[in-house]
């Protein structure tokens, strides 16, 4: 029976996120979930793998449930499937952030850029007057990317503010449009140009894997294969996994 899969974030106050720790894994291990889940007092990131009742168990959990307490009501889910458990071991892990930027005025619990639906992101990547931004490291970037994004050469998220220091600028770049795996970097990265003064700043609603599974490989402006941080290592068009070795899809 293949694994259901599940990557998850969602920016929330979590001020007893090292509280939570414990009994989040406790959880997890419980249901025979493997994977890994970050807590910070900003919110929760992480992708899980497990039996369909487990996922669904803990998901509910995280959003029902008193563990959390209501804070989780706008979780960003995507699904996806594995035919093997993708992961070795259960981790939670506390950490400062979900997304390390390391600057304090990106949080998108204050404001953010404009969420773009899938069936949406076409048209405005189109556009001739939209900035188009890979918000993900170069090593990802080179497995796949949309037709027409800047690559920021970056080697990990933290960079992204060196790289708008010296590429980005108000004044000349109107409207820009960022995308990332699950949506999560490119939703805070859409937080810390606002704060910079970039007016018209929007970002991928669900990220590639949303994308992906939603929009037609037929019409698709996609390019490539979407590098996730599990043993799939890439997902297609559908979310199907890559076979290992031949390149091809399941």
């Amino acid at each position: 029976m293949p694994f259901k899969v599940a990557a998850l974030y969602q920016f929330a106050a979590l001020p007893d996120f090292r509280e939570l720790r414990e009994p989040l894994r406790a959880l997890a291990a419980g249901l025979g979930i493997k994977g890994s889940v970050l807590l910070a007092h900003e919110g929760i990131n992480g992708t899980v793998a497990g039996g369909d009742e487990g996922i669904d168990a803990f998901v509910r959990e995280l959003q029902h449930g008193p563990l959390f307490a209501g804070r989780l009501d706008n979780l960003e889910l995507k699904f996806s499937s594995a035919t093997e458990m993708p992961f070795q071991r259960l981790k939670i892990r506390p950490k400062k952030e979900i997304v390390t930027l390391g600057d304090t005025t990106a949080d998108p619990r204050r404001q953010v850029g404009t969420y773009v639906e899938p069936s949406d992101w076409n048209e405005l990547i189109a556009a001739p007057d939209t900035l188009v931004i890979d918000t993900r490291n170069a090593f990802e970037v080179a497995m796949g990317t949309f037709e027409g994004a800047v690559d920021p050469g970056i080697k990990s998220f933290g960079q992204f503010k060196e790289f708008a220091a010296e590429k980005l600028d108000p004044a000349k770049h109107k409207r820009i449009a960022m995308f990332c795996t699950g949506g999560i970097r490119c939703e805070k990265a859409s937080a810390y140009l606002l704060a910079l003064g970039f007016g018209e700043v929007y970002h991928l609603k669900g990220g590639i894997l949303r994308y992906l599974e939603g929009v037609p490989e037929q019409e698709s402006r996609w390019r490539g294969e979407c590098f996730v941080f599990d043993e799939r290592v890439a997902l297609g068009h559908g979310l199907r996994q890559r076979r290992p070795n031949d390149g091809s899809h399941e």
